[in-house]
Parts: structure tokens; C-alpha cells; sequence
């Protein structure tokens, strides 16, 4: 090959915050969406989805450039010259759906949805670009219940996962209590809006960063591990102070707060849902009760350092959002679980289920002359709701062997002329043969013993089967 040639080679690389998810990991997200929605059911949602991205002015008075958005998130411009963004949360799409919609549907509107969000910001370890959210919101309604049963949801649904009582908590404040520090310390009003937001998305590093950390962000800005600057808020000393006293404060007298105590005390929830007025949530439309699902076990990592996994989930009310788009108030509260963080954590714990644990049954082609038998083979396998594949490539015997293994295959399945003839096939178990295997000291004891391979009539080939399944557990 020529140098020209491989010059003109295309790199295989990752944009930068971006991951690839493999398929373990994909089954056990799967498995992890099924128990969420069938909590979110048994609370009377239903589901909904919105596309990837929206028009940018959809999305909210948080961002910071609708000129050119390209802070915060991923724009660009579609053929009318209309900019459009990636959606930066499931939440700003709901509510220019219900706006929308807002005449046909029932209200209160109870949806739940996941999906993948993308967030142009710095990555960091275990922060990506990309990432998917389980949202669940209640729109149309005022009453403080609504924002009580997002924070049992948000209980439920991590016991449901099995994260289990004492090593969580659902921590409650209210936006209000901070909105007022804001105003006394003159950050209040619109002409505020952007300096207000990087106090905010400061304050909400605390439970990653600690006092110091936001300190430093409210002030001249913070240089992480790796060198990176991030530019502070520049308050005053005055106002940095006030903002950390707020932040130390173990309780609040808070009315709203106060109520909202009362009713999941009667539900039971005293030793899952706590008052913590170090909760803001990081975006400008939040404008009362806010919470915050933080994981509080202690763990370690391969190398035995402390790892801590924190906020997996959080929420609140946005009685403003929808009224963008409409000229009455839409009252309306949610919570959303970082999908992505959790599945971490529940690794961690080993909690999550092993799905497809064994690879396919292979159905090894012995005779491409006869390739419509093994088709056929691998189609009554799969018929009978068992995995099953044929080998596709181009390779022996031996090769294909090494193929199943490398495929996880719990068995292959080989019909050569012979077996053919007497309308029968073998069934080699590659687990049991395995195990054999390393019991046998020699090749000449290996041949004479062909561990765990079995013929059986081709008729039996299902039940003979699901009988090496069951014996593993596949």
C-alpha cells in the first residue's frame, strides 16, 4: 500500500465527550428503562416522545446566546436560516408540546419520557456530551402534592432498581428561598439573567465540588485537576459570603417547605425525603420546590479510592416554562433521573441483571452446498424463541469453533453428511466442554473423551437444546 494511500486514511475517533455503549451495557440500560417505566406507569403516566432538537427559541431563557447558540449547546442552521439546537433536557421539548397541544389533551398532563440529551459543555470523567434522562412531569397543576409525589417517585424508583433505603436520599428546597438571597444581594431582575445563571450552575456543584470549590466559581473562577480554567461569577466578597451562609444552613422555615413536609410525613417517607436548602438545580426556569436524588453509600473503585456517585436525579417546579408560549400560567413540576450515572452506580453495586449472559446458539456450516439446511437448523432454534445464529463467514471448522467461543456461544450445533444421513446432529456444549477440558491432561485422552458432544436425533434438536440452556442457566 502506498504512503499516498494511507495518508488518506480516516482516523477512527471519538468526538470529543462521546462514548460508545457496548452490548452488555445496552441490555442491562434496557432492563433498567423497563423497571423505571413500570413505576412511572403504576403512578398513572404515560408515555411520550419529542425529537432530537428544536427550534433554539423553544428551549428556554436559559441559554446563553440566541444570536449564535453555540454555548451550552449543540446549533446550527437549517435551510430557512432558522436555528436549531440538540435538545438540552426533555423538559423545555415538553413544554412547547403541551403549548402545542394544549386544548386535547386531559390536565393535569402526566407524561414520562427518556431519551438522550446533549450538552456542549467541558467533559470530564464520567461527564459526557451525550447522555440519556428518564423523565417523568405533571403539567396544569399548582398544588404542592403534585411536587411531594415527584420526590416518592424518585424513592420508588431507585428501591425498584435496588438501590436500597439508607443509601439514598431525596433532598428538598425551594427555589424561592434562593431567589430572595439573589435579590438581597443584587442579582435580581432580567438585566441579571446570565451572570444569575452562573451563580447557579455554581452552587449546584456543591455536592461535586464542595464550599470551597463553588467559592471559587462564584468569585474568579476555579482551574480543575487538569489544568482548564472555568471563569467565576466575579461576585464581591459580600456577596460570596452571603450566598455560602445561605448554603450552610441545615434547615429552613420555608411555608411551602413546611407543607410539603407534612404530607410525605403521612405517606412515610420521613427517612427517604429530607429538607436541604443546599438544593438549587443548575437552570434558570425552575421557580419553586426543587429536589435532588443523591446516592449517599460509600464505595471504592478497582484501585481502592473513594468514589462517590451523588446526585443521579433531580427536578422541580417551572410554572413559567409553558407560559412562554402561551398567554395564560401553566403551572407544572418533574423529575428527571440521569440514566447514564445511575447505571454506573448500579454496577458499582452489582445490582443489575445479567441479560443474555451466554452468547447465540451457532450453528456451525459444515457443507456450503447444503447452506438451506443449516438455515433451516438455525431458524427452527430461533422458531422456539431460542438465540440463535449460522455462521456467516467464510472459514473452517476450527475457525468456526474459535468464532462461538469468542461469541459466548453456551453450544454449537454440527450436521455434516453423515449426521445428515442418519437424521441426526451433534450438539457440542462449549461451557461443560470447557470445564472438561481442563480436567484432561492429554490430546490422546482429549479425542478418546470428545468432551460434552452429544448426537441426538435432528427432530429432538430443540429439546436437546434447551436441556445445555437450563443446565447453565443461559
Amino acid at each position: 500500500m502506498s504512503d499516498k494511500s494511507l495518508s488518506q486514511r480516516t482516523a477512527a475517533r471519538l468526538p470529543k465527550g462521546m462514548r460508545d455503549i457496548d452490548a452488555a451495557e445496552m441490555r442491562a440500560m434496557r432492563e433498567m428503562i423497563a423497571t423505571i417505566s413500570s413505576v412511572y406507569e403504576r403512578y398513572g403516566f404515560d408515555p411520550l416522545d419529542t425529537p432530537a432538537f428544536e427550534y433554539t427559541d423553544a428551549l428556554g431563557k436559559f441559554l446563553p446566546d440566541t444570536d449564535r447558540p453555540n454555548e451550552g449547546v449543540f446549533s446550527f442552521q437549517d435551510e430557512d436560516e432558522q436555528w436549531l439546537s440538540l435538545r438540552y433536557d426533555l423538559t423545555a421539548p415538553l413544554a412547547r408540546y403541551v403549548a402545542a397541544n394544549y386544548d386535547a389533551i386531559a390536565k393535569p398532563f402526566r407524561r414520562y419520557q427518556y431519551g438522550h440529551v446533549w450538552r456542549n459543555e467541558k467533559p470530564g470523567p464520567g461527564r459526557f456530551r451525550q447522555f440519556m434522562q428518564f423523565d417523568a412531569d405533571t403539567v396544569g397543576t399548582a398544588s404542592p402534592a403534585a411536587d411531594v409525589e415527584m420526590c416518592m417517585l424518585a424513592a420508588d424508583t431507585l428501591e425498584a432498581l435496588g438501590i436500597p433505603r439508607g443509601s439514598y436520599v431525596i433532598k428538598v428546597s425551594n427555589r424561592k428561598i434562593l431567589d430572595g438571597v439573589m435579590e438581597a444581594i443584587g442579582l435580581g431582575g432580567q438585566e441579571n439573567a446570565g451572570r444569575r445563571l452562573i451563580v447557579l450552575r455554581a452552587i449546584d456543584k456543591l455536592d461535586r465540588l464542595g464550599l470551597q470549590g463553588v467559592e471559587q466559581l462564584l468569585g474568579k473562577g476555579r482551574k480543575d485537576e487538569s489544568g482548564d480554567f472555568t471563569k467565576g461569577a466575579e461576585l464581591a466578597k459580600k456577596q460570596i459570603d452571603a450566598i455560602l451562609d445561605f448554603l450552610k444552613r441545615g434547615e429552613t422555615g420555608d411555608a411551602e417547605l413546611a407543607d410539603m413536609r407534612a404530607s410525605w410525613s403521612a405517606s412515610g417517607y420521613d427517612d427517604r425525603i429530607i429538607a436541604d436548602p443546599s438544593v438549587v438545580r443548575g437552570l434558570e426556569y425552575y421557580t419553586g420546590p426543587v429536589f435532588e436524588a443523591e446516592l449517599t453509600f460509600h464505595a471504592q473503585d478497582e484501585e481502592g479510592q473513594p468514589v462517590r456517585f451523588g446526585s443521579v436525579g433531580g427536578g422541580g417546579r417551572y410554572d413559567g416554562l409553558v407560559s412562554r408560549f402561551r398567554s395564560q400560567p401553566v403551572p407544572a413540576t418533574g423529575f428527571s433521573l440521569g440514566v447514564s450515572r445511575l447505571y454506573a452506580a448500579l454496577k458499582h453495586l452489582d445490582k443489575l441483571k445479567a441479560t443474555h449472559a451466554h452468547g447465540p446458539v451457532v450453528v456451525l456450516v459444515m457443507d456450503r452446498a447444503r447452506i438451506g439446511d443449516y438455515q433451516r437448523l438455525t431458524q427452527e432454534l430461533r422458531h422456539a424463541g431460542l438465540r440463535a445464529e449460522m455462521y456467516l463467514g467464510e472459514s473452517g471448522m476450527k475457525a468456526q469453533m474459535k468464532y462461538a467461543d469468542r461469541r459466548g456461544a453456551p453450544c454449537v450445533v454440527i450436521q455434516g453428511e453423515d449426521e445428515r444421513a442418519r437424521g441426526e446432529v451433534q450438539i457440542k456444549d462449549l461451557i461443560e466442554g470447557r470445564r472438561l477440558a481442563e480436567m484432561i491432561e492429554d490430546n490422546a485422552e482429549w479425542r478418546e473423551a470428545r468432551p460434552a458432544q452429544i448426537s441426538v436425533k435432528a427432530a429432538d434438536l430443540v429439546a436437546e437444546v434447551r436441556k445445555v440452556l437450563a443446565r447453565h442457566g443461559a
